[in-house]
């Protein structure tokens, strides 16, 4: 026995079947729609996440009394900018010490370059010597007791000639260690300076000045936030709509209003991850999502680390 399909009601049906309204039903039913067409429209984000930008943390490059720290959470400071020093007189008093030795050594290098020229002469005049000796010898001339003294002669001045040598190999050796250590210990003095690995906004400060810091000690930490960084997460259907380079909006709340405000996709995760804890509820966690960064302007500085928002797609040709 087929089952009959009922017929369509019609508006004014629908009206004579619904309950006694008064003289309001109309209105009634004319809202009743209007909250059913909303519920149908999507008007929700793709996406939501928060900003976070690029921090650094400086440290200390060298040890000792922190002077002239002058700076405070908040301020912003520029590029290379010298924002401290840390005190220099130990490294100072060493350097002195160093080029001291250094002059030191190169006095010993003039030195064993004298006595290498006066025994070069000595050498030559010797290995005359020793030949004029060899002469007279062959022609009975001279003595087998004059032969080894020529001979000793001319051995010994050789000898001489290079332990001179020697000396001046290694004088100019200690001057090139001791030149290591000056350029060593400029670098040291030069890294004393604190400066601003990059332009941006001081975000904490860790130390006081006057404090004693050693090497690798956190300073302070700053960031650049002229541009924030927007991660969302988005889930498998949705990377279909995205590509590099891709223009979207990026809604925070102002007030009692959302504004929205352009952004670029720089970053588009290459593996799936599940769903942050803090951002969705229990059930949502199982479900698998992408995360994606969004670069949005802060000309205005209105945006902050930390701060959430939503993430919504602009229309735009479809990307194949």
């Amino acid at each position: 026995m087929s089952r009959m399909s009922s017929p369509p009601v019609t508006l004014s049906e629908a009206k004579g079947t619904m309950p006694a309204l008064g003289a309001f039903a109309p209105l009634r039913l004319t809202a009743m729609l209007l909250l059913a067409t909303a519920g149908c429209s999507n008007s929700e984000p793709d996406a939501y996440g928060n900003f976070e930008a690029t921090e650094v943390t400086v440290a200390a490059e060298v040890g000792g009394r922190l002077l002239a720290f002058r700076l405070e959470e908040g301020d912003r400071v520029n590029g290379d900018s010298v924002l401290g020093v840390v005190d220099t007189v130990p490294l100072l008093l060493e350097r002195e010490a160093v080029v001291a030795r250094r002059a030191a050594a190169q006095a010993r290098t003039r030195e064993a370059g004298a006595n290498i020229s006066a025994l070069e002469v000595q050498r030559a005049i010797a290995d005359r010597e020793l030949a004029r000796t060899e002469r007279l010898l062959k022609q009975a001339a001279a003595t087998a007791q004059q032969g080894d003294r020529a001979e000793r002669d001319a051995r010994v001045v050789r000898e001489q000639l290079a332990g001179a040598k020697a000396a001046r190999a290694s004088a100019q050796q200690e001057v090139a260690a001791l030149d290591a250590q000056i350029a060593s210990l400029d670098d040291r003095l030069s890294r004393s300076r604190i400066r601003s690995p990059l332009a941006g906004t001081v975000l904490t400060r860790y130390v006081e000045s006057g404090e004693f810091v050693q090497p690798g000690q956190p300073l302070f930490k700053l960031a650049s936030l002229d541009s924030l960084t927007f991660r969302a997460y988005v889930a498998q259907a949705q990377l279909t709509a995205l590509r590099l380079g891709q223009e979207v909006r990026v809604g925070v709340d102002r007030a009692d209003s959302i504004v929205t405000l352009p952004g670029r996709i720089t970053w588009i995760a290459s593996s799936a991850e599940f769903t942050p804890t803090p951002i969705q509820t229990r059930e949502e966690r199982a479900d698998q999502v992408y995360a994606v960064k969004v670069m949005v302007a802060n000309a205005e500085g209105r945006l902050r680390i930390g701060m959430p928002g939503e993430l919504v797609l602009s229309s735009g040709p479809e990307h194949e």
